[in-house]
């Protein structure tokens, strides 16, 4: 395997959590609010979610995982804000990936007007 390629898996695979985490629809709102409302405790999150506060709470353990948010205490409360470096990297490695298909399909456009 060549370097590029082996920095460019191991890109992947260090982004693999981030796209897995972002998959599931709820956890995809609670990013979503976190990123339009700022941080946001477990009970305001847990508003219009559609799902238990254990729920919520068990799928802000996963982001949390992912590297996507990060938990403080205010006081009684637990505040979770985003952590928007981790969405930046994964970003770009979406925009790696994409230029590397532009790439290809350039060369395949190419090729196949060479043959007019």
């Amino acid at each position: 395997m060549s370097r590029r390629r082996s920095v460019a898996a191991a890109q992947l695979a260090d982004a693999a959590p981030v796209f897995a985490a972002l998959g599931d629809p709820t956890r995809l709102k609670l990013v979503s609010r976190l990123c339009g409302e700022g941080p946001l405790s477990i009970a305001r999150l847990s508003d219009g979610a559609g799902v238990t506060r254990q729920a919520v709470t068990k799928h802000l353990e996963s982001l949390a995982n992912a590297g996507l948010v990060q938990d403080t205490w205010q006081g009684r409360d637990r505040i979770f804000s985003l952590d928007t470096a981790r969405l930046e990297k994964a970003r770009r490695t979406l925009d790696a990936i994409a230029d590397h298909w532009d790439a290809t399909l350039d060369r395949l456009r190419a090729f196949v007007e060479e043959d007019r």
